[in-house]
């Protein structure tokens, strides 16, 4: 890096400041922001690149392409707005804007009973949150979502999953704090900068429960054990957010969007799917609802040990939906209070 500082040096160019728009970059800070996209850019894939750029681009790439290499996305495209941002000529004015909103969508997720079918079994959620905006690229927002998600081997088209014959479903209950950037500059009630894509990046803590039904009743399967587990799993969890979505103004005091985001958790027993199914001669297990709900095959009772899910593999929820926001009228302080 240093050697191809030293190059822009010598040349005449070197001179001049680079502009975008309104916007100068120094080429010292070009060759820093070069060199990070080139790490990044290695670590996916060459046959993956396009699908890179295309995100860049505002053309939706595939969800497991997301979740893969949404890291390497997310710090590429946030150093390069700090680097632009902090080298603007004149620069905005700081503000600071509040608002209040709504989240309606669905839920659903990724796991043991549903290994790769995104938006399958999709159930309604529904949310709250607050966003604080201190300038045009970036905004913090915290929120409370509410959602469902289940499962059901019967709807599967693979026929181990037919023959394991699992059900679940779990309410999803997510007090999350989120970190957004903005790919375009975006304020509520500015007609200038109206509409933004964006991503987001942040820390939730969700508590979850997953119930199978018997019968017709729906029972809680936690307290039941049934994988002959010695200390049952907790179902409060972290799970870190993040995902993409856009943001526009209808009005001066109110703006809409639509975002995807799914949760990486650290529990593979979201749907009580993990590991080997029970010996039943345990005491510890020996109930007869535990029997029933534990082994629901053909054949069972005569799966001791084996393979009941892929503890290899952690549980995933996603929620995305439509966002409805409203700018709050809050008094800026004095002139005179003000740095």
């Amino acid at each position: 890096m240093k050697l191809l500082a030293q190059k822009l040096h010598k040349n005449a160019w070197y001179k001049y400041r680079i502009n975008y728009g309104k916007t100068t970059i120094k080429p010292t800070v070009l060759v820093i922001i070069l060199h990070f996209l080139r790490y990044n850019l290695c670590k996916i894939k060459k046959e993956e690149k396009m699908h890179y750029f295309c995100l860049i681009g505002v053309i939706i790439p595939d969800p497991l392409f997301l979740i893969r290499y949404f890291k390497h996305i997310f710090l590429t495209i946030a150093i390069v707005g700090l680097s632009v941002d902090g080298y603007s000529q004149g620069g905005k004015l700081h503000f600071k804007q509040h608002e209040i909103g709504l989240f309606i969508g669905g839920a659903y997720y990724i796991g043991d009973l549903n290994p790769s079918a995104h938006f399958n079994q999709t159930q309604p959620s529904l949310g709250v949150f607050y966003r604080y905006t201190p300038n045009y690229r970036y905004a913090f927002r915290v929120g409370f979502n509410y959602g469902s998600i289940q499962g059901d081997d019967s709807q599967s088209n693979d026929a181990d999953q037919i023959q394991r014959n699992l059900n679940f479903k779990s309410t999803i209950n997510e007090l999350h704090g989120i970190a957004e950037f903005n790919f375009l500059e975006y304020r509520i009630s500015n007609e200038k900068y109206k509409f933004t894509t964006f991503l987001f990046l942040g820390l939730s803590g969700y508590y979850f429960n997953p119930r199978a039904q018997a019968g017709n009743q729906w029972v809680d399967l936690q307290p039941l054990k049934t994988e002959g587990q010695t200390k049952a799993y907790k179902r409060f969890q972290m799970s870190i957010p993040f995902g993409i979505g856009m943001k526009m103004n209808v009005s001066k005091q109110v703006g809409i969007g639509f975002e995807w985001g799914p949760r990486k958790t650290y529990t593979d027993y979201l749907d009580d799917v993990s590991g080997t199914y029970p010996d039943f001669s345990l005491i510890s297990v020996a109930n007869s609802k535990t029997l029933l709900l534990s082994d629901r095959s053909k054949n069972a009772g005569s799966n001791v040990n084996e393979q009941r899910g892929n503890p290899r593999t952690k549980d995933w929820y996603m929620f995305f939906g439509l966002t409805l926001n409203f700018k709050l009228q809050i008094k800026p302080e004095p002139c005179y209070k003000s740095n």
